[in-house]
């Protein structure tokens, strides 16, 4: 499997050789499907919580005698059926939400997004991506060159457009990149199945295959 290799400016440099058993895996939406929920999973935090009968301040005492009174009889005015009183079954912080994921299961839905991106011609590998100085206006001006190229006209969209993957840290392109709205630089060992499906477009230093080898 070949994809042609651009450079900064958006021209073609050459191609590249891609193994088959990483980008040139068939779809399974089942297997896709399954580890995103997991993975989402994970990163939820569970914030809401409400009081229980228990937790709320007061209640100590008996609002009332048990007989005599022709009113019902309560126990607590802490109950959840008075106004102020516990919440039932509401949500508690202590509930865990993350689920297990096998690594073998992780690692290929990865693959199986990757190859079903380059099917969709939505990866796009650079020979080289440098920047002399982190500034913003220079990451903006590669991302306009590299809109040129078909199939790539909306590179320059504002939600979600482009995953930049690099081989390696690098401040100068950490810094340029951070404000360009839809824009997320990462290093490729740290790529994951959500960053895959969350943007439209994945562009790869070529050194940061290295890792798929």
């Amino acid at each position: 499997m070949e994809l042609k290799v651009y450079n900064q400016e958006g021209k073609e440099t050459g191609k590249i050789k891609l193994p088959v058993e990483t980008f040139g895996l068939p779809w399974n939406s089942n297997l896709v499907h399954q580890v995103m929920l997991a993975l989402q999973a994970n990163k939820r935090k569970n914030t809401a919580h409400a009081k229980t009968r228990a937790d709320v301040r007061g209640g100590g005492r008996k609002p009332w005698r048990q007989k005599g009174t022709g009113r019902a009889r309560h126990g607590s005015i802490r109950s959840p059926i008075w106004r102020g009183g516990g919440v039932a079954f509401g949500p508690s912080n202590e509930r865990v939400y993350a689920q297990k994921i096998n690594k073998k299961m992780k690692r290929k839905a990865l693959l199986v997004a990757l190859s079903q991106k380059v099917r969709d011609n939505e990866i796009l590998i650079l020979d080289d991506l440098k920047l002399k100085a982190p500034k913003t206006k220079e990451a903006a001006i590669i991302l306009k060159l590299l809109s040129k190229i078909k199939g790539f006209e909306k590179l320059t969209g504002k939600k979600n457009t482009a995953l930049v993957l690099i081989k390696e840290k690098n401040e100068n392109l950490k810094h340029a990149f951070h404000n360009l709205p839809g824009v997320l630089l990462n290093e490729t060992r740290n790529l994951n199945l959500l960053d895959t499906l969350t943007y439209k477009y994945l562009i790869f230093s070529k050194s940061s295959l290295d890792i798929f080898k």
